[in-house]
């Protein structure tokens, strides 16, 4: 983009703002006309032929509703022996896009072909993808009007030979190029050197470690035959983990654990038990506590007098033993 404005025609070319303002290169191509098309295009030089068009570099900006006041600005200059600098600010997108509709309209190129030709004379030329879909649009559905048009009001073919030629120079130019790789068509892959410096050259972005948590790994059995599944760490905290809290479902209904769930102790519990016996009465009973003091409680505490067999109530006879029908026959 700082190389100069370049020739895509005779007597037509592209470049830059930077460009548009230099006298020297003005002067070395003998610039009589200029088409500035940028946010704040305006006259620079009063000695030169201008045509400003306000437009911004957006894919949804309409650039079609210009190319016809573009292709009467440009062909009527070069008719007269004139050259003419279409410019934006980068010389890349809006510049381009006029130049390769005014190509379109006075060759029998479509717009992919009038495109390699501007490449071929400016590397760097790379219409956004809103224009691209507008000279698509334009050739679809404007460009033989727009031809026989042209025709119309300039019958003059002084110019329909050379820049049938050019075009065809410029095309075998670009294919050189192109299997050269000192050109490109806007397609580098991400991370690739680009040729031209149009595509994206930045490295491929890697994927950020992971940091490790504080769980350890641990492997589970599963099914009868004893395989191993490793579970991945999980977030959980280590307080979780050690007082086997369960927790909850992720949205898919999958349940998360970082460790082997283990059915809890007396001692992990927290809880005692102890078995007092009455020294006195035979009995016994179960004293369940948390700490030394709960369970000499228990023990010193009076516990129930075992009870003895209930015996007959009073005036109910006591049934003697069942003895089967064959021994009381033999008695």
């Amino acid at each position: 983009m700082g190389n100069g404005m370049n020739k895509v025609l005779p007597g037509l070319y592209v470049g830059n703002y930077r460009d548009s303002k230099d006298p020297l290169q003005l002067d070395k191509y003998k610039i009589t006309h200029i088409l500035s098309i940028h946010d704040a295009a305006r006259r620079i030089h009063a000695d030169k032929h201008y045509l400003c068009i306000m437009a911004s570099d957006s894919p949804d900006q309409n650039l079609t509703q210009y190319f016809s006041l573009c292709n009467d600005f440009i062909h009527a200059a070069r008719l007269r022996d004139g050259n003419v600098l279409i410019h934006c600010l980068a010389g890349m997108s809006r510049s381009v896009t006029v130049a390769v509709a005014y190509i379109m309209s006075v060759t029998p190129l479509n717009w992919r072909e009038a495109l390699k030709v501007v490449r071929a004379g400016r590397a760097v030329a790379n219409p956004n993808l809103g224009f691209q879909r507008q000279l698509q649009d334009f050739e679809t559905y404007k460009l033989v009007e727009e031809r026989r048009r042209l025709k119309e009001r300039y019958p003059s073919l002084a110019l329909t030979d050379s820049d049938m030629a050019e075009c065809r120079v410029m095309l075998d130019s670009y294919q050189t190029m192109l299997n050269q790789r000192t050109i490109c068509e806007g397609k580098c892959a991400m991370g690739r050197q680009c040729p031209t410096g149009v595509c994206r050259t930045g490295s491929k972005r890697q994927p950020r470690p992971r940091r490790p948590s504080t769980a350890s790994t641990v492997a589970e059995p599963v099914g009868v035959g004893g395989g191993g599944l490793k579970r991945s760490p999980s977030t959980l905290s280590t307080a979780s983990t050690t007082s086997n809290y369960r927790p909850r479902s992720s949205p898919a209904g999958l349940y998360s654990y970082t460790g082997v769930p283990t059915r809890p102790t007396r001692s992990a519990s927290g809880l005692s038990v102890t078995r007092v016996t009455d020294p006195v009465g035979g009995g016994s009973g179960m004293a369940v506590g948390g700490s030394e003091y709960s369970r000499r409680r228990a023990a010193s505490a009076p516990t129930t007098p075992a009870l003895s067999p209930a015996s007959s109530p009073p005036g109910s006879p006591h049934r003697p033993p069942h003895r089967s029908r064959a021994l009381q026959r033999c008695s």
